[in-house]
């Protein structure tokens, strides 16, 4: 799960870690009011954060949102001392459009602004935590050059990317942070503001079951402290049940239609720009039925997942979710029968296209448990599927019914 910038703040400020002071409002009502507790603060410098789940804010543009070619501002984050310029800026882009490198050609609509104080500051630093799944250990990734995509400082300058693996059942050690800020090259106030520093940020990335905490930039203030200008926080669904405080920050409006009413029935679902809807038992199985379907010259319509026991509710809920997009013009479904009998699935299979009167081609390959007798019921049924009898058989299939369609 994501969740946006303030949010992520909120949480690293219940750790300790030091953020910008930061209002969140959703509504120009709200405006005068969060300038006026900033500036009680002793607050003169703003910067008018627009708040989306995707990064580039700063460099992305803003559409009115009834006219998608008229540009109203360049980029989502702007720095004032006016609070007559922060409130024009906050005009132009609550309520509009913004896109950037990451939200698509569509963009995503700014509903939430971040009104924060402005920092004079010195150098800009990059600072991410994540899972290595390579060696099963949570890494600290440093950077000098804070500010920029880390893809292209990876991409062009690898060598400026200092890593620090943790052993998961000792932790975060003192000499650890000691290197990670020798890497950045930080001495005097500011070495010591960052080791505490360090120190908070990797408990809130514990503690919250985060699957990753990007902090860029990270600034060293004109008088050496270390603060996280942004914030970015991402979360392992799984855990979330042990953090109802973070479900809390879920926002609905920044995710796909079809993936919220997939999560209802418990559907692991991914909707991608694709034709092929892909109904598969297994996460492995799917990654690899959406790759054989591209080999074969298609182009997945999502992930779905339905789990090891797929029957016809199951079933039914798949379809449902898959013929929500409109793109989808074939249907591929792969089943392994382990833990589920592939005629009970079959017949899931047949009793939900029938009740929901499916109409685009269908392709089916079943392997496993019962798969003869699953075929045999497939062939007998009056909806005249594709019964396939390898996956790559299946992906050659439906590309073939695409193209006839």
């Amino acid at each position: 799960m994501k969740i946006h910038e303030f949010q992520a703040k909120e949480t690293l400020k219940k750790f300790g870690v030091p953020v910008q002071d930061g209002i969140a409002i959703k509504s120009m009502l709200e405006f005068d009011d969060a300038m006026a507790k900033l500036q009680q603060r002793g607050i003169n410098q703003f910067v008018v954060k627009s708040q989306i789940h995707a990064g580039g804010r700063g460099k992305g543009i803003i559409y009115d949102v009834r006219n998608r070619d008229v540009v109203v501002l360049e980029g989502g984050v702007k720095f004032t001392t006016s609070p007559e310029k922060a409130a024009e800026y906050a005009e132009k882009i609550l309520g509009n459009v913004l896109v950037t490198h990451q939200s698509g050609p569509e963009g995503k609509i700014v509903k939430t602004l971040f009104i924060t104080e402005g920092l004079d500051y010195k150098k800009e630093l990059y600072l991410g935590i994540l899972l290595d799944r390579a060696v099963s250990k949570n890494v600290i990734m440093v950077s000098t050059e804070g500010g920029v995509e880390i893809e292209k400082v990876a991409e062009e300058t690898p060598e400026k990317i200092i890593k620090e693996w943790i052993e998961p059942g000792v932790g975060l050690q003192a000499y650890q942070a000691r290197k990670l800020a020798f890497a950045l090259g930080l001495e005097g106030n500011a070495f010591k503001s960052f080791i505490p520093f360090i120190k908070a940020l990797y408990k809130a990335y514990e503690s919250t079951d985060a699957s990753m905490l990007e902090i860029n930039p990270l600034v060293i203030t004109n008088d050496d402290k270390v603060v996280a200008l942004d914030a970015k926080m991402n979360f392992d669904d799984n855990a979330l049940y042990r953090h109802p405080d973070i479900m809390e920050y879920r926002d609905l409006d920044e995710e796909d239609p079809l993936e919220i009413e997939a999560s209802k029935f418990n559907l692991n679902y991914i909707k991608l720009d694709g034709n092929v809807g892909c109904m598969v038992n297994g996460a492995g199985l799917a990654m690899g039925t959406m790759d054989i379907i591209k080999l074969a010259g298609g182009e997945p319509a999502n992930f779905l997942d339905v789990g090891g026991g797929a029957n016809k509710e199951t079933v039914a809920n798949g379809f449902k979710i898959i013929l929500s997009d409109p793109n989808v013009k074939a249907i591929l479904i792969n089943i392994f029968g382990g833990i589920v009998r592939c005629d009970r699935v079959a017949q899931g299979v047949i009793d939900a296209a029938t009740e929901m009167h499916v109409h685009v081609p269908i392709v089916v390959r079943l392997e496993g448990t019962n798969a003869e007798e699953a075929a045999e019921l497939l062939d007998k049924s009056d909806l005249h599927f594709e019964v396939a009898k390898s996956l790559q058989d299946a992906a050659q299939k439906v590309t073939a019914v695409l193209r006839v369609n």
